[in-house]
């Protein structure tokens, strides 16, 4: 269990954290939610000792494991992609450590009695709990599991770690925090680097997760599948609620609601009570009830209503000029960057007024057909626009081209034109640019700052066909549902790239998988789609759980070197089990003398004596191994 106690935190005289609580039990599930720029990933820093608090009290208990995931994360390992996540499980060779130096102290101790016996004797307990949730047996097939599971191909798993992008880099971090199973796994945006199937994996392990988990993501349905409570950052208070987050923000709308009324309700007291005084003031027999009014008022604490973020993007695309029937058909298309392959033979037809989502998984190809459908890049093959198409098109790297010396407003005031340039400050409000941030430099901007700019500049033509890729991946919740129904009420044809569910949800039909160098329609919702590719995922990691573990192929022949290694290890093992078969004689005696009615002592003893058969066992097999290779 964690807890933080009235924590405060200022950032150059503004408060991140006034005085905040957070308690997270052991198998809590938590989204932590906020604007951007409300502490989010602060309050991460915090829990993991990275960031200093001005004041208040940090608890948890001994040997209390955390695992944190970053949005960004540099990776400098020559290691495979198997070695380095195999990375993960030194935390076990610590516990056997451990639990080895405890063992071995409590076999030496006589004082059965006492307290700190017994609480060495817990301890053991505890660790022993904890290095069997670790499943040591079955390290290779857990790898296994979890780097399908986050989008990896078997033969992948040996290449370099440095052949790989940054984003699927990010996933073997992810999968070493996943497997080194922390007390408290805290995940920043873990979804941003993986595509639909894999957070759809990741949703269902951390559902099933033993210890706790805190989420900082902008995706709904992730946080609505995984969480079961919502923690809200607003103003420097925390908001704590019993649920996940679409619950949360009917249960938040509700409150509101009522501080509102309340509010009002004292408000018109105030006032009644201050026409009152004046009325009464000058009168010398009601002077006295004028000052029991005046105490009354200045005694009455004042209702405050928990402001909310209402800075949210509110906007409509300009009509489309209508377009042919086809708005875009490709045949035979193929694109390769040199040598490598990146799609071959491909055809697609895309229709006017269709909103199709384009998915697939991370490299396969998605940008590059974005980039060919725009006209941006190079191709094989046939890709034509229909008639009167004009293409508006959004890419995760545009803002990129903005011009970095001219500030968010000037970018804005030289594309907008007609009635558009009378609501340029309007509109840039609405993209989250408020007070002074609309004179911020291009070359200042954050990258989230800089998407939201491309998107406003976007808005201002009157394209019938847009193409966006990854538009919601610097957008906060509200932002993001704004954006959606903006283009659910867009008259045009659209074509989007995006792993986010309930974004895409009731926004996109029919959807075109990239898979394999190839291409498949599926006609029907996203959520439609989903189904049937989950029920081929669930058949498939279940084969790989269930399988028979590989057997290591057996040397026929042993060099002399190995030979003198293996027989100086077998000697020392043979000592280690006669070591071990001595404490296990001397806690079966220990049993005898026993007192049978304390149910802890028993407990412990049962835990001490289970340790060391087990590590009986493993020498054992050791042994076993070592035997057969020599005499092979």
């Amino acid at each position: 269990m964690f807890r933080l106690e009235n924590i405060r935190l200022n950032f150059a005289q503004r408060p991140i954290f006034d005085g905040i609580d957070l308690f997270i039990g052991e198998n809590d599930k938590i989204g932590l939610v906020g604007k951007n720029g409300a502490g989010k990933t602060t309050l991460f820093k915090v829990i993991i000792g990275d960031q200093g608090v001005d004041e208040g009290h940090i608890s948890k208990p001994k040997e209390y494991g955390i695992g944190y995931l970053p949005q960004e994360l540099a990776f400098n390992s020559d290691l495979s992609v198997k070695e380095e996540v195999s990375k993960a499980f030194e935390v076990t060779q610590h516990l056997e450590r451990k639990i080895e130096s405890i063992s071995k102290e409590l076999g030496e101790r006589e004082d059965y009695e006492s307290e700190e016996y017994m609480d060495l004797a817990e301890e053991l307990n505890r660790i022993s709990t904890q290095l069997g949730i670790y499943d040591v047996d079955s390290q290779d097939q857990q790898i296994e599991l979890v780097l399908l599971g986050l989008g990896f191909l078997k033969e992948e798993f040996k290449k370099p770690l440095s052949a790989f992008s940054g984003g699927w880099q990010m996933r073997v971090a992810l999968a070493k925090i996943l497997l080194q199973k922390p007390n408290l796994l805290l995940l920043d945006e873990p979804t941003n680097h993986l595509d639909i199937e894999s957070i759809q994996w990741l949703e269902d392990y951390l559902k099933n997760y033993s210890g706790a988990v805190v989420l900082i993501s902008h995706d709904r349905l992730f946080l609505d599948n995984v969480t079961n409570r919502t923690a809200e950052l607003l103003n420097g208070s925390i908001f704590d609620y019993n649920a996940a987050y679409s619950r949360f923000v009917e249960l938040r709308k509700d409150v509101i609601e009522k501080q509102i009324e309340a509010k009002k309700n004292q408000e018109k007291e105030i006032k009644q009570t201050e026409d009152l005084i004046n009325k009464f003031r000058a009168k010398a027999n009601k002077a006295a009830f004028a000052q029991s009014l005046i105490k009354k008022l200045d005694k009455m604490e004042r209702i405050e209503v928990d402001e909310e973020d209402d800075s949210a993007m509110d906007f409509r695309f300009q009509p489309a000029p209508r377009a042919g029937k086809v708005v875009v058909k490709g045949q035979g298309l193929s694109k390769s960057y040199g040598s490598k392959q990146i799609f071959k033979g491909l055809d697609f037809e895309i229709l006017r007024g269709q909103k199709v989502a384009l998915i697939g998984k991370n490299g396969v190809g998605k940008t590059t057909m974005t980039k060919v459908i725009a006209g941006e890049t190079s191709y094989e093959g046939d890709c034509e626009l229909g008639y009167n198409v004009d293409v508006g098109y959004y890419t995760q790297n545009q803002s990129d081209e903005l011009p970095p010396n001219l500030t968010a407003l000037e970018v804005i005031e030289n594309e907008a034109t007609g009635e558009y340039r009378k609501k340029v400050r309007s509109l840039l409000g609405a993209f989250m640019f408020s007070g002074d941030d609309v004179f911020k430099k291009v070359k200042v901007l954050s990258g989230g700052e800089k998407a939201r700019l491309a998107l406003c500049k976007l808005m201002l033509h009157q394209y019938n066909f847009l193409i966006l890729d990854e538009p919601t991946n610097h957008l906060d919740m509200r932002s993001k549902e704004v954006l959606k129904q903006a283009i659910m009420a867009y008259d045009g044809t659209l074509l989007v790239v995006s792993h986010d569910r309930d974004f895409l949800q009731g926004l996109a039909n029919p959807v075109i998988e990239m898979h394999d160098s190839a291409i498949t329609t599926f006609p029907g919702t996203i959520s439609e789609f989903l189904q049937r590719k989950r029920a081929e995922s669930i058949k498939q990691y279940e084969y790989i759980k269930n399988s028979p573990k590989e057997k290591v192929k057996k040397s026929t022949g042993v060099s002399e070197k190995d030979k003198w290694k293996l027989n100086k290890r077998l000697s020392a093992l043979e000592k280690e089990i006669e070591k071990v078969e001595d404490q296990i004689s001397k806690l079966e005696m220990e049993g005898v003398n026993l007192d049978h009615t304390d149910p802890e002592k028993i407990q412990a003893h049962s835990s001490m004596l289970e340790t060391a058969q087990k590590k009986l066992e493993k020498k054992m097999t050791e042994w076993e191994e070592v035997t057969t290779k020599l005499e092979g």
